[in-house]
């Protein structure tokens, strides 16, 4: 997946605008905040001469509160979050939301602030990320496709939950099923499932971003795996490459999968509580998906052009940034 930076910055670029990485390097008009930085002096004196300051903020660490992720995880994760409150609280003259769901929970927990607010969602290159090009679905099997930057921190149960799902897909269909995750995964993780599924599991580990169209095209289905997500590029890069979704509906998935671009089911109990979720009703989804191809690719394109090119995403930057 190519960084949120490197596509906002090229965005920008081509519409004139100079771009430093160093609040030492004055003059410039405004910051953009991507998360937080601990550089907190800097971004004092920057407000204090007036400068306009922008943060764009994404969800919130929480699994560490609900599972066991070690102490060293734990005290980052509650540090993070120190960071981007104080930032969004103290700091910032105008906010950027990832989805509608991010901006109420960051109210949800932290209050409702004064300072202005945008939603910005992400971006897609509409010309890389398309149906055409390198990838082809494979007519011996059922792929499910998996794509996360690190699947661990707590996060292992996602995996858990594809291959669950995929067992289920398989008593349904006549072919054998794949699930092919994409991302960083310890050797302990990759090992642990071995000889525990019949299902095919292939691990690719980290691929260059310019491979992960080449993924989006040759699965029959994205499996969106993070509970809670403010605005996952991994969805909105699929569906640009015409790949439907599937995924329990919780976080901003709503905002972003429109009808007909893929499925989203009901949890079937607390995601923030982490409860047993409803792997059948993700299964029926799968394969109702599976099973009507044609029509749910050619939704999941519409909906990338319609709402996710990378014009739209630079053009809420600009107007965030140069009020």
């Amino acid at each position: 997946m190519v960084s949120f930076r490197g596509k906002l910055v090229k965005g920008l670029v081509e519409h004139g605008t100079d771009i430093s990485f160093n609040l030492a390097d004055t003059p410039y008009d405004s910051v953009l905040v991507i998360g937080g930085t601990r550089d907190l002096p800097g971004l004092w004196r920057a407000r204090r001469n007036g400068v306009r300051i922008v943060q764009r903020l994404d969800g919130m660490n929480w699994i560490h509160r609900k599972r066991r992720t070690g102490w060293r995880h734990f005290l980052r994760a509650e540090y993070g979050n120190l960071l981007l409150s104080v930032i969004r609280s103290r700091l910032a003259d105008q906010i950027v939301y990832q989805s509608e769901f991010s901006q109420r929970w960051w109210e949800r927990v932290y209050g409702v602030d004064a300072t202005p607010w945008s939603v910005v969602y992400n971006g897609v290159d509409l010309v890389t990320y398309s149906p055409t090009g390198t990838g082809k679905i494979p007519e011996e099997l059922v792929r499910i496709l998996l794509v996360e930057g690190t699947i661990g921190g707590g996060y292992e149960w996602g995996l858990e939950a594809a291959i669950q799902m995929a067992e289920l897909v398989k008593n349904g269909i006549n072919s054998p099923v794949e699930v092919m995750v994409v991302g960083r995964v310890s050797r302990s993780l990759e090992q642990e499932w071995k000889g525990r599924t019949d299902i095919q599991v292939v691990f690719t580990g980290q691929v260059p971003s310019e491979r992960i169209p080449e993924h989006d095209r040759s699965a029959h289905v994205l499996y969106a795996a993070d509970l809670n997500a403010a605005c996952p590029n991994s969805v909105i890069e699929a569906m640009a490459c015409g790949l439907p979704v599937v995924a329990f509906d919780t976080g901003a998935l709503a905002e972003l999968v429109s009808a007909g671009a893929g499925r989203l089911v009901p949890y079937g109990g607390d995601p923030w509580k982490l409860d047993p979720p409803d792997i059948k009703g993700l299964a029926d989804a799968a394969r109702t998906i599976i099973q009507s191809q044609a029509g749910f690719r050619r939704a999941a394109r519409r909906r990338a052009e319609e709402a996710f090119g990378l014009d739209q995403m630079v053009d809420g930057y600009l107007k965030a940034l140069f009020v």
